[in-house]
């Protein structure tokens, strides 16, 4: 009789210690949490957020990012609403607004490479190896006289500003204009959509190479380079003390993996085995010029 209690009193205590103990986890254990990110298309069709995320994740489990694909115009504009933590894009003028309105904070310049004119191979309005002002006059006569399209993303990304920052110094104003397509969608179906109709476009080398390198569009890069195609890639976080519910703590620390060494590593190597070169550039080794060029960017 006395074995059988004391059988009895082990298992209550054991199942004691293992209520405890799972109670103990239960308190203690991180709590997963989620990330809301908004960023430019760009990013994030080409792969580079998704990886990213992945490898932060080794070091942060309990961090779920969620990423909302957006153009940098859109992507501002819900940071601004409460709909994002931390936004990624490459817009400086509009990025501008947002930091002076105090809306975002902790801004850090993470990566650059250059935007690209493509168009068909036969290149009708005969832009290749022009300057980008000169090739959107190019394409501008040779629309008027039906001899050429241009696909215009027309959403208010990074892209489009950058688009319409061409025209605005070409002193051209095509809008309206029958070979003057806007598309009203990302980078991925406005290129697709300018490959179907032969057309030229302006693009981010990134996505351009990735739809190339699957085959999926016949365009060919016709302008590229130079200063004025520079297209800047920055980070920032939602200011939680103009909004309400920022999850500050997560945005911060994706913020400073992506900046650290480890996170700059990743971006100077994305692409290159896939697509023989990278598709974005770290921005750690030319921080200096990167500012320069994006104070000036952003001023128009």
């Amino acid at each position: 009789m006395k074995v059988g209690k004391k059988v009895v009193l082990t298992g209550t205590v054991i199942i004691a210690l293992v209520l405890g103990l799972s109670a103990i986890y239960y308190f203690t254990a991180p709590k997963e949490t989620i990330l809301h990110v908004s960023t430019t298309t760009s990013l994030y069709a080409t792969g580079l957020l998704e990886e990213l995320a992945e490898r932060f994740k080794e070091t942060h489990p309990n961090v779920v990012v969620q990423f909302i694909p957006v153009g940098s115009g859109e992507a501002l504009r819900r940071a601004a609403n409460g709909d994002a933590d931390m936004v990624f894009v490459h817009a400086p003028s509009l990025e501008k607004q947002y930091i002076e309105s105090g809306i975002l904070i902790d801004g850090k310049i993470i990566a650059y490479n250059f935007f690209v004119i493509v168009g068909p191979a036969s290149d009708p309005a005969g832009i290749k190896d022009l300057s980008p002002v000169d090739a959107f006059r190019k394409i501008f006569s040779t629309g008027e006289s039906g001899n050429a399209l241009f696909v215009s993303r027309g959403d208010n990304s990074g892209t489009h500003v950058k688009e319409l920052s061409l025209w605005k110094k070409a002193g051209l104003n095509p809008q309206g204009r029958n070979w003057y397509i806007e598309s009203g969608t990302g980078m991925s179906d406005t290129l697709l959509i300018a490959n179907e109709k032969n057309a030229y476009t302006l693009s981010d080398i990134g996505t351009y190479l990735k739809l190339k390198a699957e085959d999926r569009i016949d365009l060919v890069a016709l302008v590229a380079g130079g200063d004025e195609l520079l297209n800047i890639y920055s980070v920032y976080i939602v200011n939680p003390e103009k909004i309400e519910g920022v999850n500050y703590e997560a945005a911060k620390a994706f913020h400073n993996f992506v900046a650290s060494d480890v996170g700059q590593e990743i971006i100077a190597g994305y692409g290159v085995k896939e697509y023989g070169q990278p598709l974005f550039y770290p921005a750690k080794d030319k921080t200096g010029w990167l500012k320069i060029m994006w104070e000036k960017l952003s001023s128009g």
